[in-house]
């Protein structure tokens, strides 16, 4: 620009971009740069600030209101004892009413856990994308090859690591549905044992003969579990066929109160027990069912305190099992034969046959017999002398 005689021409750089101000003050005054730069601060450099510090804040936010949540709920603290409700839940009622199931106890701590720590990361992710896509998008930066790369990369790893997907989603649902827990005695068709961990990816189970199995996720087809809300303790007995039926009933209902009746055995079961006849028939064997519904994991202790008391019964009415008719009946005898000779004395008062003594007369007619050894020692016995000559 020519502003006249003596002037002096001076040109100004223009930015490629008209938004980000030049380094160099030419063409413009101080008061001037400063506020080009002021402006382009406050645009772009001050919104990345904002996008971080909000994105950091709700991140904040939402990881402790997950981590006080499933604090709560691995701690098995109801919503009636926080806040307002707080009295009603600490009341004696509530309390009674509130008591915990040690093992329940347990697979919600390891449940809300778990659940909690895959909410985290998945906050975190969320938050991390969304903020890193607003960032890019302030600063100018087309997004458009990086959200197609990105659904390459996706599709990419969902075929190459299906498996790894399936087993992580399984062990979500299975955690979110309560599926098993630790403690749970659990048959999952690869294995079956009691389960010690349950992760998002493996299930760890440890049978009967104390092996350790990692199960995957995803390779469990359908999920049977022994130990969860209550179980049922099933005695099969057969007895002998010519065995009066409603007599066998009548004793297996008798083994079970007594069981019922055991101040600690007694306390695992739930109902009254059922005794079903002629469950089974073949030619040599009437089969019997009795069953008791009891308390999670207790079946096994009380079924086998069943089995011993129906032998105690069953042996005490002379009630044989299956195939067992004829031994049973020697080991009758040979307990009849015992009692027997225990109970048998010698007749004593007997009068002895004419001409006879008695034990007692004999051995007082008999002369005592000397013992060599009761010679006294000044005693010497003299040899006999030899003969002498014959006279003629």
């Amino acid at each position: 620009m020519i502003a006249g005689a003596g002037a002096v021409v001076s040109t100004a750089t223009p930015s490629d971009d008209p938004t980000v101000p030049s380094f160099t003050p030419d063409g413009l005054s101080v008061p001037e740069w400063a506020a080009q730069w002021g402006d382009w601060f406050v645009g772009v450099p001050l919104r990345i600030v904002l996008i971080l510090v909000i994105s950091a804040l709700v991140l904040l936010a939402l990881r402790r209101a997950i981590s006080t949540v499933t604090r709560h709920v691995a701690e098995g603290e109801p919503a009636i004892e926080r806040g307002v409700l707080r009295p009603l839940g600490r009341s004696e009622v509530g309390s009674v009413l509130l008591k915990a199931n040690p093992l329940a106890t347990a697979r919600r701590a390891q449940r809300a856990r778990t659940i909690g720590s895959v909410l985290r990361s998945t906050a975190s992710i969320v938050v991390g994308s969304i903020a890193a896509i607003l960032v890019l998008d302030a600063l100018g930066i087309n997004l458009a090859p990086f959200i197609a790369s990105a659904g390459i990369v996706g599709v990419a790893v969902g075929f190459g690591a299906q498996s790894l997907v399936k087993d992580f989603l399984s062990g979500l649902f299975m955690l979110l549905e309560d599926q098993y827990g630790v403690g749970d005695v659990v048959d999952v068709g690869p294995a079956t044992g009691t389960v010690e961990a349950v992760g998002l990816r493996v299930t760890k189970l440890r049978d009967g003969d104390g092996t350790l199995w990692y199960v995957p996720n995803g390779s469990m087809v359908r999920v049977g579990n022994k130990t969860q809300g209550w179980a049922t303790a099933v005695v099969e007995v057969d007895v002998d066929y010519f065995v009066d039926v409603e007599e066998a009933r009548a004793l297996l209902e008798e083994a079970a109160a007594t069981v019922a009746a055991d101040p600690v055995v007694g306390a695992y079961l739930q109902g009254a027990p059922s005794v079903t006849g002629a469950e089974k028939l073949a030619a040599d064997a009437v089969g019997l069912r009795l069953s008791v519904r009891t308390a999670p994991a207790m079946q096994w202790e009380v079924a086998r305190h069943l089995r011993v008391e129906v032998r105690r019964v069953l042996e005490r009415a002379g009630v044989p099992l299956a195939g067992q008719r004829e031994a049973f009946e020697a080991y009758q005898e040979r307990l009849a034969g015992g009692t027997a000779g225990v109970d048998a004395t010698p007749a004593d008062d007997a009068d002895p046959p004419d001409g006879a003594a008695t034990g007692a007369d004999a051995s007082a007619a008999a002369p005592p017999a000397r013992d060599p050894r009761d010679t006294p020692v000044h005693e010497v016995v003299e040899p006999p002398e030899p003969p002498g000559p014959t006279r003629a």
